[in-house]
């Protein structure tokens, strides 16, 4: 089990390739677009603000082959919203992979933003990356920003209002959550992933 994670300057390459390495995998750290478009299986990963994490890919040039790869990707956190059109943070153009934007979460009393600590997961549809995850498992989140609920979402989670948790179109995945922080139902979906 391989997987290129794209190094797009977030702080949780360490703690994602021990994750992925504990379930059995080979990972190598990238920016070089040979070595992501050879891969048998691509992460992006994401922390901090869209739009600098854009301009990181498009200085990389790795804006077209990250719109075009075959083989499985997993976006996670800021790499799953950066798979969507635009995100409203900063008025960013993403990589369009999947329709609409991340929109920044509205504060509510009991509901602060940024979002940080644990979620339950409610499924939407079956699909192999969530195999063995159940309805109301706790995984962990990190942001201000969010996909809503669109014909692509798997799984949902409430935040002061249902947001997209996991989504999939085609090849590309995505999960806001961490799921190398999320305990044994991060692990699963890095395994499923792994195995897809």
């Amino acid at each position: 089990m391989e997987a290129v994670i794209v190094d797009s300057g977030g702080a949780n390459l360490a703690s994602l390739r021990y994750a992925l390495e504990r379930l059995g995998a080979r990972t190598h750290v990238s920016r070089d677009a040979a070595t992501i478009a050879s891969a048998a299986r691509v992460i992006l990963p994401g922390v901090g603000a869209a739009g600098q994490a854009m301009a990181r890919l498009r200085a990389a040039g790795l804006i077209g082959v990250l719109r075009t790869l075959e083989q499985p990707v997993l976006g996670i956190c800021l790499g799953m919203q950066l798979l969507f059109e635009a995100s409203e943070e900063d008025g960013t153009e993403c990589l369009g992979v999947m329709p609409l934007s991340a929109r920044r979460l509205e504060p509510a009393a009991g509901h602060p933003v940024p979002h940080m600590g644990w979620n339950g997961l409610q499924r939407v549809r079956a699909d192999p990356l969530l195999e063995q995850v159940a309805d109301g498992d706790y995984v962990y989140f990190v942001h201000s920003y969010a996909a809503p609920l669109t014909e692509h979402t798997l799984a949902s989670a409430e935040y002061g209002a249902a947001v997209s948790a996991v989504v999939r179109r085609g090849n590309y995945w995505g999960t806001q959550f961490h799921p190398e922080r999320s305990a044994a139902p991060g692990a699963r979906v890095l395994d499923n992933f792994l195995r897809l």
